[in-house]
């Protein structure tokens, strides 16, 4: 899985831009606020469907413009590329392209690119709620189990008519059409979830290893209820409260998964720094599982983040990349930062510079 070009109009700063980019390392280099970043995002955009900066369209499209298109083609077996666009408006319209035809879903889309992104606010997935972690997990159950999305939607369904319900302060009795169902839902989604946390939990461990020799890490799936009672007779137990609150309090909206090391939780126990590393092998890890399980590829966005990595952790990331085989597109204010990311052959530097885009030269010889 690559691209093979990539086209953005009204994109930030960037009025149109394009580049070919290598199937290996490609590194955006650039000054703060050349537009690095914002290819970076461009790309997170056709594979997510929302920028990993900002909520507001608005600032992504570019001043005095009524919206941003993005395109490119992507490598999925030989051939020419399938094609894939996005464009959105600054009302939130959205429409979405495959192989010239009109898409409904952003999932789409997301099935065509995995995506991974490390960028130095990315310890929030550790440092943050839940929602975050439990989205971790659920990225890796979409691209791994084809199942696993429809199974997701049914309970987000039923769990929003459920919640309408308590806020019509209806009675238990009128729930017990909806409560079964949900029941079932839930115990799918969270059997979904427990299998992959079992799965991924020795990879991010082998993968943090390296980066953090000093910890081992312990790994625990939280399902969102109590594991020793069933959905249902939570949901009963707790139905007044949930009724007084208006929302569900328990169940697979509510899961994570827990990580400790000497006992504490790693939030509380790592330093920043520390956090980043080990988000950095979450990452990796789910991109080796997924290859693994499926022969998929990850392309890998790292903003800013080599930088704030001693030599020898930026030689660990670029091997492990490298073993991985995987598309990655790298920022940075100089490249020398970078030299142990971009030995291999098959790579590409662009100069960006108040949104202009060029490719100057391999990277290996750049780094000479």
């Amino acid at each position: 899985m690559a691209l093979l070009n990539l086209q953005l109009k009204d994109f930030r700063n960037i009025r149109h831009g394009r580049l070919v980019p290598a199937s290996g390392i490609n590194v955006l280099a650039g000054p703060n606020g050349s537009g690095k970043t914002s290819i970076l995002e461009a790309i997170h955009y056709l594979g997510v469907g929302r920028s990993f900066r900002t909520h507001l369209t608005g600032r992504v499209i570019q001043q005095g413009e009524p919206a941003f298109t993005l395109f490119a083609r992507v490598q999925q077996s030989e051939g020419e590329g399938l094609p894939v666009g996005l464009s959105k408006t600054r009302s939130g319209d959205t429409r979405l392209k495959v192989a010239g035809r009109q898409a409904e879903r952003l999932a789409d889309l997301a099935h065509i690119l995995p995506i991974q992104l490390i960028h130095p606010e990315g310890y929030n997935l550790l440092t943050g709620g839940p929602k975050l972690r439990r989205a971790y997990l659920d990225w890796g159950l979409f691209y791994s189990r084809p199942e696993f999305f429809a199974a997701w939607g049914r309970y987000r369904r039923l769990l929003k008519q459920r919640n309408a319900l308590l806020r019509q302060l209806r009675p238990w009795r009128e729930l017990g059409y909806w409560d079964p169902q949900l029941v079932a839902a839930g115990e799918a989604l969270s059997a979904h979830r427990q299998d992959y946390a079992d799965a991924i939990a020795p990879v991010i461990a082998a993968m943090a290893a390296d980066f953090l020799p000093e910890f081992e890490f312990s790994f625990d799936f939280f399902r969102g209820w109590d594991r020793q009672t069933g959905l249902a007779t939570v949901l009963e137990q707790g139905f007044e409260r949930d009724a007084s609150l208006g929302y569900t309090q328990a169940g697979p909206h509510k899961a994570e998964i827990r990580i400790k090391a000497r006992g504490m939780p790693v939030q509380d126990l790592l330093s920043r720094g520390q956090l980043k590393l080990l988000v950095c092998a979450m990452r990796l890890a789910q991109g080796l599982y997924l290859k693994q399980q499926s022969g998929q590829d990850c392309i890998f966005l790292i903003d800013d983040f080599a930088s704030e990595l001693d030599q020898h952790k930026r030689g660990l990331l670029a091997a492990r990349l490298k073993e991985l085989q995987a598309q990655v597109f790298i920022s940075a204010i100089d490249i020398n930062q970078l030299g142990d990311m971009i030995t291999r052959d098959n790579s590409k530097l662009f100069h960006v510079k108040q949104g202009e885009i060029t490719e100057t030269q391999e990277c290996k010889q750049a780094n000479e």
